[in-house]
């Protein structure tokens, strides 16, 4: 949903990102990232190959990096940095520039999950998930999964739960029928509000322009103009091998 375009500032800051990358690398534990501690870790933070490995990168050249004498990462390569760090979005900003590199641009929706909120997830003792504004399930913890099954599989359209809502039968058998009423308009009324924002955005005009042809239940509860915050959301889900209704808050 949506491109970037790299832009290179003057000049890669060598040193500030040697130190940067150190202390964030220092700064997380191998539970942060989904990995075992194990018994011989005599070295508080991750090991440089665990963060070369979880950003796809030789060990040589994060190491490199880290001692301050490597070659200018892509703006891929600090992007991929960014996911193996764990970092906040402010911090991803900072790791960027220091590479010499324009960050990219702050949206409303995105197309993964941000390291910051990964880290969040790999911490989260119950089913949990990472959704953007337009019901794009980014992430999931293993127990949200299998609550709810893979609901990171799908493309297109077909990616946001409000799509699959409205358009598959199949999405409402997790929760009690006397529930969808309220999901149905719960899903407009945040779609409503996501697309106010920038009606312009074409990730958010075609959803919503799909949605309005294809179904006449999404068109009604549309032309009503009602707008609500997703986040304070409740939901009670159908386990499907257990019959059992569980609630849970979205966050």
């Amino acid at each position: 949903m949506g491109t970037w375009t790299a832009g290179i500032l003057e000049r890669m800051d060598q040193d500030g990102l040697s130190d940067f990358l150190r202390r964030r690398r220092a700064a997380l534990q191998p539970a942060d990232v989904g990995l075992t501690p194990g018994a011989r870790r005599r070295t508080p933070g991750l090991r440089r190959e665990e963060v070369a490995a979880l950003a796809h990168m030789s060990t040589d050249f994060y190491a490199r990096l880290e001692q301050g004498r490597g070659s200018r990462p892509s703006a891929e390569t600090a992007a991929a940095l960014a996911r193996a760090l764990r970092l906040a979005p402010v911090e991803r900003e900072h790791l960027f520039a220091l590479a010499g590199h324009t960050p990219p641009p702050r949206t409303f929706h995105a197309d993964e999950a941000s390291p910051g909120l990964l880290r969040v997830l790999a911490q989260v003792a119950s089913p949990a998930a990472i959704v953007s504004d337009l019901g794009v399930t980014l992430a999931q913890n293993p127990l949200g999964v299998a609550l709810t099954g893979d609901q990171t599989r799908h493309t297109g359209l077909r990616r946001s739960l409000a799509y699959r809502w409205f358009v598959d039968p199949d999405t409402r058998r997790l929760h009690p029928e006397e529930d969808h009423p309220r999901h149905s308009r719960d899903h407009v009324a945040s779609l409503r509000a996501v697309h106010a924002r920038a009606p312009d955005e074409p990730a958010a005009r075609d959803l919503v322009d799909s949605l309005r042809r294809e179904s006449a239940e999404f068109s009604e509860l549309w032309d009503r103009h009602e707008v609500k915050d997703r986040s304070t959301a409740m939901k009670r889900f159908v386990h499907p091998s257990s019959g059992c209704s569980r609630s849970t808050a979205r966050c």
